[in-house]
């Protein structure tokens, strides 16, 4: 299966990252490796090693004010894939996720962006649990989270105006408005998310957490109220 065969000339991937010295490297080889044509990386000002260990790993780094939605927007305009791949720092790209997008593409020619399933990479029943959930939330309500690497037709997310640029839920958000009148394609995978903010909080604390802020946001609480709730990895 190749990608012009199923009408995808070029995926572009990218990461959005502050901070992400021990996981850039990881997230920039694995797009590399699966058949990404460009990989960006798109910095909000890490004092760290990112940018080094970004740009060493093949990665295009650019620069950006922080938050996740302008960060991911400036590197989806500098793209030139015609399928546009948003990845988090602390994920991983299967080998044949390239193949997986094309074969999925050629199924289902219709479809204008998708997701894959995930595996967390820690043990114990909990966190299968969690994967199955996600992958249920996507099929059942059309919902899908950053860390389940969303990917898009470039025009397609041309016309709906990039992700908003909110401080916190862009990617939910986002996937409220696509769902409207499209559904995502939901692929094999998996991509590998690490298992750190569920470890570093307790899963079951962390997951009531998100869905206390979800809660909140449909009530009307604004976001810059809700994103006080939700630190960064660095924090």
């Amino acid at each position: 299966m190749s990608l012009q065969s199923s009408g995808i000339e070029t995926i572009s991937v990218i990461i959005p990252a502050i901070n992400e010295a021990e996981q850039i490297a990881g997230a920039v080889t694995s797009a590399l490796s699966g058949g990404a044509a460009q990989v960006f990386v798109v910095d909000g000002g890490s004092t760290d090693a990112t940018v080094r260990l970004a740009s060493q790993s093949g990665a295009v780094v650019l620069d950006a004010p922080a938050g996740r939605a302008r960060q991911m927007n400036l590197g989806a305009e500098r793209a030139e894939g015609s399928i546009l791949l948003f990845l988090h720092a602390d994920c991983r790209l299967p080998n044949d996720y390239v193949v997986q997008i094309a074969k999925g593409l050629l199924n289902s020619p219709a479809s204008q962006a998708g997701v894959f399933r995930q595996r967390i990479a820690a043990k114990g029943v909990t966190y299968r649990f969690l994967e199955w959930g996600n992958t249920r939330r996507v099929l059942w309500y059309g919902l899908a989270y950053g860390d389940q690497a969303i990917w898009i037709r470039r025009e397609t997310f041309a016309a709906m105006g990039g992700f908003p640029d909110v401080p916190l839920m862009e990617d939910y958000i986002f996937s409220e408005h696509f769902r409207k009148k499209n559904k995502f394609l939901v692929l094999p995978g998996p991509v590998e998310v690490n298992p750190r903010r569920w470890q570093k909080n307790g899963v079951i604390r962390q997951t009531l957490k998100n869905w206390r802020i979800i809660r909140d946001y449909r009530r009307g609480i604004p976001l810059e109220e809700l994103k006080k709730r939700y630190h960064r990895h660095d924090r």
